[in-house]
């Protein structure tokens, strides 16, 4: 799922997502940065991390790091 917000992003929602509203979605602002927004929120804050934060995160939680959600 994308989708738009006044930033002209092209924000992305995991197809994994449960209908529960507890959601996160991507975009790609550029080639450096990974931006995360809250899917119940999306004029809300974003939050910006480099390629390699966003690479380790992704790498932990699915490696189970975090526990089940």
């Amino acid at each position: 799922m994308t989708t738009k917000s006044t930033s002209n992003l092209i924000w992305r929602k995991s197809s994994h997502s449960g209908g529960n509203g507890a959601c996160v979605e991507i975009a790609v602002p550029d080639t450096a940065t990974i931006a995360v927004r809250d899917s119940k929120d999306p004029e809300g804050p974003q939050l910006h991390f480099s390629n390699e934060a966003w690479a380790a995160f992704a790498a932990a939680a699915g490696s189970g790091v975090f526990g089940e959600v």
